[in-house]
């Protein structure tokens, strides 16, 4: 069974996810925003194998405690889409935009594609390329808890932002209405920032989607 802990990191309380299987007790840590001591202490208190960091998108918020994990527990990167990469190669830059303290920069060890899957022990995730927020972005989808990790695309009664560089309202909300809201109403979802919701929840009450 696919168990998870969400931790929220940094003033922008970006929801950084500890995810495991509980057969083999490996684990992935998914967009870890920052406050790596605080990761830290939730994996030991966990006691997983920490096998990877997967991200959803380039956005310093969402990958500041990348290049200290990885080095901490040489541990691979893996995602986003590469059409993220610009924004992973803008990290000093970024540091000034969000008012971040200075972090490493890293380059993934491995891009994903749209339709690519995921292994964590004995649980199987599937790769959804969904830009818009930003021109990279991919959600997790696991189906036989019937999870989502969205980062900024969707949250509840909202929408990822798109005016930070390579945003793109449209394809936002293409990326939204012709993938995620066909993926089924009683689909949960873990956002970027925020509460927990439902696909099918916000079909009805997301005012951004009407």
């Amino acid at each position: 069974m696919l168990k998870y802990q969400i931790i929220p990191v940094t003033s922008f309380q970006q929801n950084c996810s500890l995810v495991w299987c509980d057969e083999t007790n490996e684990a992935v840590i998914i967009d870890p925003g920052g406050d790596v001591d605080l990761l830290i202490t939730a994996l030991k208190e966990s006691n997983v194998n920490l096998i990877a960091i997967w991200l959803t998108h380039g956005h310093l918020d969402h990958i500041g405690g990348t290049a200290e994990l990885k080095k901490r527990f040489n541990l691979p990167v893996i995602g986003p889409h590469i059409d993220d990469e610009f924004l992973i190669h803008a990290i000093p830059q970024q540091i000034k935009m969000f008012g971040f303290s200075s972090v490493e920069n890293f380059i993934p060890d491995k891009w994903l594609k749209d339709g690519e899957e995921l292994k964590l022990g004995h649980e199987k995730f599937s790769v959804i390329y969904t830009p818009g927020h930003t021109p990279g972005h991919i959600i997790l989808k696991h189906e036989k808890q019937k999870l989502l990790w969205v980062g900024d695309v969707i949250f509840k009664h909202s929408i990822g932002r798109t005016d930070f560089p390579g945003g793109n309202h449209q394809q936002l909300i293409t990326s939204i209405k012709d993938k995620l809201l066909l993926i089924g109403d009683d689909y949960r979802f873990i956002p970027g920032h925020g509460p927990e919701s439902t696909i099918g929840e916000e079909r009805l009450n997301n005012p951004f989607l009407i």
